[in-house]
């Protein structure tokens, strides 16, 4: 079972790093904005996608000129940028605080599996949207159902993406 994921997990890294290569360049040079700037990188992540704050910021290399954001935190201005992590991209909460966001012109980058149902959704409301396209779980039961589904460990690995390219970008800089 455990080699089955593996499989399933390595493919699901592999086809967010091919279809989502140039987003993870736009959203790290959004990032990089503030970086060099007078701006700070605020995250924002609910349920399972606390994971990736925790590695942001508790981790042995946290994330520079970081923050945490809960969603409603009045002292972001247009220097900062934010990234929002979210299981699916119609996620009530996750919306809300795009709508906060793009309501005051705060340039963000969205991590979630993109739901179209026709409403606002952090795919259409970001600068830079990051599709996980986890729409299933990667396991097959013996009843048909499904199991195994990995949201935090795909959010990991955009992190780090992101996280990565900002590095570069700002090594160059």
């Amino acid at each position: 079972m455990l080699k089955m994921f593996s499989t399933q997990l390595t493919g699901l890294f592999n086809r967010i790093h091919e279809k989502e290569e140039f987003s993870f360049e736009d959203g790290a040079r959004l990032l990089a904005q503030a970086a060099v700037g007078d701006g700070l990188i605020y995250l924002y992540g609910k349920q399972e996608m606390a994971a990736v704050l925790a590695e942001a910021f508790d981790s042995k290399e946290p994330l520079q000129n970081a923050k945490r954001w809960d969603g409603n935190e009045e002292n972001i201005t247009v220097a900062d940028r934010v990234i929002l992590f979210s299981t699916y991209s119609d996620d009530e909460e996750a919306v809300c605080a795009a709508k906060w966001l793009a309501g005051r012109m705060i340039p963000f980058v969205a991590v979630s599996t993109h739901i179209s149902d026709g409403e606002a959704t952090l795919a259409e409301l970001a600068d830079v949207h990051i599709n996980l396209g986890l729409k299933r779980a990667l396991l097959p039961d013996e009843d048909g159902s499904r199991f195994g589904y990995p949201a935090s460990m795909a959010a990991l690995f955009v992190y780090y993406g992101l996280a990565f390219t900002l590095r570069e970008i700002l090594a160059d800089y």
